[in-house]
């Protein structure tokens, strides 16, 4: 007597919640598709990106980490990435700014791509939390930002 062989079930969740991706992550991307199009202005649409964010603590982050980006990596040009500010060189993303709630996160990210210079060893990283930029936080960056912008 044999057994018939039923098809196995995946043991993948499909529910409508967490298959696909979330709105944040979908307005995201069509953010990037119109940049894609668009030759504007980089340091207007950086500049207008941070002035929407509706996080006060998001807003007084990206204001800061955009002085530090220009006077401490001029050859860094600012574009916006996904809707969000980012420095590029040779039109390749270098670092980029996350605002927390873009993506309803505890924290935001200051992220490096791989065009930043940070290669040290095997292992380094490549994204840092930020909760708020004091002046020790300040100075780690700008030295962060100089050496992926070498």
């Amino acid at each position: 007597m044999t057994a018939k062989k039923s098809a196995a079930k995946s043991t993948t969740a499909t529910s409508k919640k967490s298959g696909g991706f979330t709105a944040e992550e979908r307005a995201a991307m069509k953010e990037r598709a119109k940049e894609a199009r668009g030759k504007g202005d980089g340091e207007e649409e950086v500049l207008a990106k941070i002035a929407e964010m509706k996080d006060p603590g998001d807003r007084a982050m990206a204001k800061k980490l955009h002085a530090i980006m220009k006077e401490n990596a001029p050859d860094l040009l600012p574009k916006t990435w996904y809707g969000m500010p980012a420095y590029a060189k040779d039109g390749k993303v270098v670092c980029f700014f996350t605002p927390a709630a873009k993506f309803k996160s505890r924290y935001a990210t200051l992220g490096f791509n791989d065009d930043a210079n940070l290669d040290e060893g095997a292992m380094w990283p490549t994204s840092y939390a930020l909760t708020k930029l004091t002046a020790a936080e300040e100075a780690k960056i700008i030295k962060l930002v100089k050496k992926a912008a070498s």
